[in-house]
């Protein structure tokens, strides 16, 4: 994890490399490296960013036709130099008497279980470890297999990893080939435009502007690439065909414009995303969400697993299971469902009661996710063959393993912390609320009248909403100073709570807890102190009475308030009650209004206090590793 890059071509290729890296920066990274074949390998890595890698490779002329480039966010070890990819295997001759260095190198993405075994097997033959990654296993496991051929080194040693990787492997003794490899991480084959070099990426958007002539390869999927050919061999090592298709990948290196980062950029471009999102909705039905197969055309018909179903679990992780957690409310609320929302990391290793009558629900900005790729494939396992996802990338694995797919239009979002991919699942997830109401004659005519006009008035409502942004920067002033916050919301509101908890401690490192707000008196209450702001979300919904209980209860504490109130809750600022007004009240959607001032105070109090806003520590966008 997190980005490879890797290409065979008649030109020096280290620019492309260098490039498709920054394409991949936005995923957050810890170290970077690029390895090329020239008269023997030659490498660079850095700790710093892509910039200063790049600038290295100037500086010491490092260049080659055939190469392989890496973005880490580590795993196993610190981030170092010496962790960083590409790693070369150095193990024994064949006679044994010397170090053989450098003779292959490799990057990869993923966590490989069983390496202890695997590196005590290796240095008990001489191999020597310069890291502590459970990559440079890799690399030395294929030197060790290496009898002249890579693709045969690779296949025999992707045999002996437990785990999950893609892979990208080049070799000294053969200079104009790059071996990948892939289980449990994604990897694509770019196929060169003039038909005499060829690329491997984790991504499309690596190669934006190189090719757009993408294969995505398949689990278990070992590619060999050269100068204007390629073999692809499936799971079984058997030689396969994989389709190629147009990919119009963006850059992520988009312009600011007239924004500070890309995380205010892209809160600023929520109601566009909704619009786009929503473009094209007329109605609702349920082939709305009709699959997507793996040629690209509509897949499975949603009607009838609609009409099948009876209830709905939904996988996700971080900020898309807060998503999926406010559908929970309207899913049992609006279609009359049974919900249940589990963590995917923690769902495939508990004994749980599959129901093959179960919708299964997967929410993934990427759709490369690995944990919730690995709890779909789980439920699957169980015998629930119904799965539908809702996800930003039409070309993911996510949407090719589901039978059903609704894809949102939030564009390519660069910021770590998620802001308008998150609304744009929102909107999904209440599409598809709807679409199972009306397949089960639960939504009547008038609802869904009522429920259109609402959903197109979102970027509308939206830009009223980001009008607050000054006033929530006044409040950013007072966090900015804090190292403790909690986030109280009732109901519906209670994961808008937790979500803008989440988006307070990634892009500031402020501790922030969210709770409903009923949970005060069973604990929490005894962290109220002046010193810890207290945010609340507070719609004028059915438990508006309830919740303004609550905060009498963190006033009568000394605790200080910032309130997000519709306009006629009668909250009023006075002292220790700091209170901005929404500018109406927008019923079961407004969950999408209320977050988006919360991002706002996320990052407004980040750049009060000077933190990478757009990378934040220890943290990466596409989480790719379990």
């Amino acid at each position: 994890m997190c980005g490879i890059v890797g290409a065979v071509s008649g030109r020096n290729i280290v620019p492309v490399l260098v490039q498709g890296l920054q394409r991949l920066e936005y995923r957050g990274y810890d170290s970077c490296g690029v390895a090329v074949h020239a008269n023997g390998l030659q490498r660079a890595r850095t700790t710093s960013r892509v910039a200063d890698l790049l600038a290295q490779v100037r500086d010491e002329h490092i260049e080659g036709s055939t190469g392989i480039a890496h973005t880490r966010w580590a795993t196993h070890g610190a981030p170092e130099v010496h962790n960083a990819h590409p790693h070369f295997s150095h193990g024994t001759g064949a006679d044994a008497e010397a170090v053989r260095p450098g003779r292959v190198a490799l990057v990869h993405n993923g966590i490989i279980e069983n390496h202890d075994a695997l590196r005590a097997a290796l240095q008990a033959r001489g191999y020597v470890f310069a890291s502590q990654t459970d990559t440079e296993v890799i690399a030395h496991l294929i030197d060790s297999h290496y009898d002249g051929d890579l693709l045969e080194a690779v296949k025999a040693a992707v045999l002996q990893l437990k785990g999950a990787y893609a892979i990208a492997v080049i070799c000294r003794d053969e200079p104009q080939r790059v071996v990948g490899a892939r289980a449990g991480s994604p990897l694509i084959l770019g196929v060169g435009k003039d038909g005499e070099e060829n690329f491997l990426a984790s991504d499309a958007m690596a190669l934006a502007g190189v090719t757009d002539q993408i294969v995505y390869l398949e689990e278990g999927d070992v590619v060999d690439i050269q100068p204007g050919k390629y073999w692809i061999l499936d799971r079984d090592h058997k030689p396969v065909r994989r389709t190629v298709r147009t990919v119009q990948a963006h850059s992520g290196a988009a312009e600011l414009g007239p924004y500070r980062h890309y995380m205010q950029k892209e809160i600023f471009e929520q109601p566009r995303a909704i619009a786009d999102t929503l473009e094209g909705v007329e109605g609702i039905v349920p082939e709305l969400f009709d699959g997507i197969g793996q040629d690209g055309q509509p897949g499975a018909a949603a009607w009838r697993v609609f009409k099948e179903i009876d209830r709905v679990l939904i996988l996700a992780c971080g900020t898309s299971y807060y998503a999926g957690c406010t559908a929970k409310y309207w899913l049992e609320s609006i279609a009359k469902i049974p919900t249940q929302v589990e963590i995917a990391s923690e769902y495939r290793y508990r004994d749980s009661v599959p129901d093959p009558r179960t919708l299964v629900v997967t929410i993934s900005q990427s759709g490369e996710t690995a944990d919730t790729l690995a709890a779909l494939r789980h439920a699957r396992s169980l015998g629930m063959a119904q799965t539908l996802t809702i996800c930003n990338v039409a070309t993911s694995a996510m949407v090719r393993e589901c039978k059903l797919a609704y894809i949102t239009r939030a564009g390519v979002e660069i910021g770590v912390a998620s802001t308008k991919a998150f609304t744009t699942q929102l909107a999904g997830l209440f599409l598809l609320t709807l679409a199972l109401a009306q397949a089960n004659d639960r939504l009547s005519e008038a609802d869904e009248t009522r429920y259109l006009a609402e959903m197109r008035h979102l970027p509308v409502a939206l830009q009223s909403v980001l009008a607050l942004e000054p006033q929530i920067i006044s409040w950013s002033e007072d966090f900015a100073r804090k190292e403790n916050a909690l986030f109280l919301g009732r109901g519906l509101h209670y994961p808008i709570a937790l979500e803008g908890a989440i988006k307070l401690k990634e892009v500031t490192y402020i501790h922030a807890e969210a709770y409903a707000a009923g949970e005060l008196k069973h604990g929490p209450l005894a962290l109220v102190t002046s010193e810890m702001p207290v945010v609340a979300v507070a719609p004028n919904d059915s438990l508006l009475e309830k919740l303004k209980s609550n905060l009498q209860e963190v006033r009568a504490r000394g605790g200080v308030l910032y309130v997000l109130a519709d306009g006629d809750t009668r909250i009023e600022n006075s002292e220790g009650i700091h209170v901005i007004r929404m500018p109406e009240h927008y019923g079961a959607l407004s969950p999408l209004l209320h977050v988006v001032p919360l991002q706002l105070l996320a990052y407004h109090t980040a750049c009060a206090r000077g933190t990478d806003v757009d990378k934040p520590r220890n943290l990466a966008k596409s989480v790719t590793v379990e």
